[in-house]
């Protein structure tokens, strides 16, 4: 109980202390959001400026325009667009289920992938296929995903012609046909972490002298790799796909943008060029929770998952 209390706590001052430095950092941004709000130069008199930034709240001091801003953020109210002029959190939610359903897609294959491999290059330690599958796993994680993205369009979209080059699709089986490739992109470095992270945790195990004594004991290596490795095993594994995933929720920028996908990732990099401060400060806002409540209940989960964690807990 005590730990958790702590480790929501810290949360609680993590998510306050970088909302400010977010909503700063569009206070110190280059650019005035005046200019851009009134448009025609023509219409930029001092009154029409006063009245814009009374509007807006940007009369007032930073940390009395971030308390105004947190509190309305608190209950929802992300504030309205400069460029759609609409609520943001409307927008956001319009963009959201198209990067969950990239992310979601996405995991599926990394997870299936990167655990298998790194299950049977645990199996094989020490023989080719171990090596294959570490050297392909490294090369795969030092692509960058715009340049793994950009040779599957070229090869599978506009040579072939199988997938779409863009967008995110509409339907459940014309979505599935839309982020196929996107997904693939997206999950490429993490079937390298995973996969590594299974096999050490899978060797570790397998090193294990209650491991050594059941196979002394002449027990099947089929029952032996389920029931007394990969079961211990899965604290890590467990831990890292979790990581993964929320990274992953809080990182889809670069692939949305290569395959147009209008997501929340795509909404940032748009907002950005066009200086809408409140869905730029709503999208990061957006990420930074998403990021620390995943890492907050893996932080909860694991010694649950983990018996090492779990005894450790109880000495200290």
């Amino acid at each position: 109980m005590i730990r958790a209390a702590t480790r929501i706590a810290g949360m609680i001052l993590t998510l306050v202390v970088s909302s400010f430095v977010i909503f700063a950092a569009m206070y110190a941004a280059p650019g005035d959001p005046v200019t851009f709000l009134i448009g025609n130069p023509e219409n930029m008199t001092p009154e029409r400026v006063a009245e814009v930034k009374a509007q807006y709240n940007l009369d007032q001091p930073l940390i009395v325009q971030y308390g105004l801003w947190a509190s309305q953020a608190f209950v929802g109210n992300l504030g309205t667009s400069f460029q759609y002029h609409q609520p943001v959190a409307e927008l956001m939610a319009t963009r959201l289920p198209a990067t969950l359903a990239l992310v979601a897609m996405a995991s599926v294959l990394f997870i299936v992938a990167g655990v298998g491999l790194g299950i049977l290059s645990a199996l094989r330690q020490g023989k080719r296929t171990d090596s294959t599958i570490t050297a392909a796993t490294t090369l795969a994680a030092s692509v960058p995903s715009f340049v793994i993205g950009l040779l599957l369009v070229s090869i599978f979209s506009v040579q072939l012609g199988w997938f779409p080059v863009s967008g995110a699709g509409e339907g459940f089986l014309d979505r599935l046909h839309h982020l196929a490739l996107p997904a693939v992109a997206l999950a490429v470095g993490a079937v390298a972490i995973v996969s590594r992270v299974t096999r050490q945790s899978m060797v570790e195990q397998m090193s294990m002298d209650h491991v050594e004594a059941a196979r002394s004991f002449g027990l099947a290596p089929a029952k032996l790799i389920r029931r007394h490795v990969l079961r211990n095993a899965w604290g890590p594994i467990l831990t890292m796909v979790a990581l993964v995933v929320a990274s992953m929720l809080a990182g889809t920028v670069v692939v949305e943008s290569v395959f147009g996908i209008s997501g929340v990732g795509k909404l940032l990099v748009d907002a950005i060029n066009t200086h809408d401060f409140p869905v730029v400060q709503a999208v990061l806002l957006y990420m930074v929770i998403t990021y620390m409540v995943v890492t907050t209940l893996v932080d909860l989960v694991h010694p649950l998952l983990d018996p090492r964690i779990k005894a450790k807990d109880k000495k200290s």
